[in-house]
């Protein structure tokens, strides 16, 4: 993805000093974590097709466009899809409620926690003129916290990887999950047998295995937070013939 130059970032920065252009009032309500955050260029009405999380044009779209690049919380892809709200700190500027962005990319620059895309950057001040503002900075002072993400009408989707190759080859994305909790493991079970494998994580949000189980698939998803784990089993199921590129609904939805 194009990240903010150091010269842009050190001239905001001279800016804040020399300038008094933009006044620290830090909420700290409880709950939130107080972080950094700029945005990434060219990104107005969605976010970057190449995101490390491998989400393409979807990744792009999702939310509304409204996602962010992630340093720490990336979590090496366990924390592509998660979802948080995110609010500027300066009240002369900045709403009460911020943004609720997701994950699909990873990234980091002058020690923040988020890039955001431009759309979802402006989105967290109260009016389009303090948006513009906020754009205008490129870099403010900001609190954070998980929250969960909510798809309203969808269920949990699996879009099979263009790179799959069948029958030696599976790889796949989960897409739409509802919630806070994260996806940290995923078996493939054939449904005649019940003789299920562990997939492994290859990159971002996508989960792969070679070979694959053969026949018609089920798949298991272990949800992890908050001290909990709980599995998920889909209740439609991947056909025998499985395609790449292709996009099945699991027939389930987190309840949260």
């Amino acid at each position: 993805m194009t990240f903010l130059s150091n010269h842009f970032l050190q001239l905001v920065l001279i800016s804040f000093i020399f300038e008094g252009v933009f006044i620290i009032s830090a909420r700290g309500d409880e709950g939130f974590t107080q972080s950094k955050a700029a945005y990434y260029p060219n990104s107005i009405q969605q976010g970057t097709q190449d995101g490390a999380c491998e989400y393409g044009s979807f990744g792009a779209s999702l939310n509304g466009g409204d996602v962010s690049a992630a340093s720490t919380l990336y979590r090496n892809g366990v924390g592509c899809g998660a979802c948080y709200q995110v609010r500027c700190t300066n009240t002369a500027y900045c709403s009460n409620n911020g943004v609720t962005i997701v994950i699909t990319d990873f990234g980091a620059s002058y020690n923040t926690d988020f890039i955001l895309s431009q759309r979802a950057f402006a989105e967290m001040a109260q009016t389009a003129d303090a948006g513009a503002a906020l754009l205008a900075l490129g870099y403010v002072d900001i609190e954070y916290q998980r929250a969960p993400c909510n798809y309203p009408n969808k269920n949990i989707t699996f879009y099979i990887d263009e790179r799959s190759n069948f029958p030696y080859y599976l790889a796949f994305q989960i897409w739409y999950q509802d919630g806070d909790k994260d996806i940290t493991a995923i078996q493939l079970c054939e449904t005649i047998n019940l003789t299920c494998k562990l997939l492994d994580r290859s990159h971002g949000a996508t989960w792969e295995v070679t070979p694959p189980p053969s026949g018609t698939l089920s798949i298991r998803m272990l949800l992890s937070g908050d001290d909990d784990d709980t599995w998920i089993v889909s209740a439609n199921n991947i056909p025998a013939n499985w395609t790449a590129g292709m996009i099945y609904d699991s027939g389930v939805q987190v309840q949260f």
